[in-house]
């Protein structure tokens, strides 16, 4: 969906590095793949098509966040607290 990204942080060697992918247009979407010591990050079309594609070594990766894009605000969901736990 249009707004979802990733943002992958790696070492460096020299420091951390941060790196963004994007689904940049409607109907787009971003895939995390895992495997043999690589992690892809992919930016995909609706027919699954890739459109961008980044590649890091497992070993080198710190951190891979998911930001999913919401239409509402999901912060604003309560759920609402039980009064009194069920009785035995």
């Amino acid at each position: 969906m249009r707004g979802d990204w990733v943002e992958i942080v790696i070492d460096a060697g020299s420091g951390a590095r941060t790196y963004e992918v994007t689904a940049t247009r409607n109907g787009r979407r971003v895939e995390i793949n895992t495997g043999r010591g690589v992690v892809e990050v992919t930016e995909v079309t609706r027919g699954g098509s890739p459109v961008r594609t980044a590649r890091f070594m497992a070993s080198r990766v710190l951190a891979l966040v998911e930001y999913p894009a919401t239409d509402r605000n999901i912060a604003q969901d309560v759920i609402e607290p039980r009064s009194e736990p069920p009785s035995l």
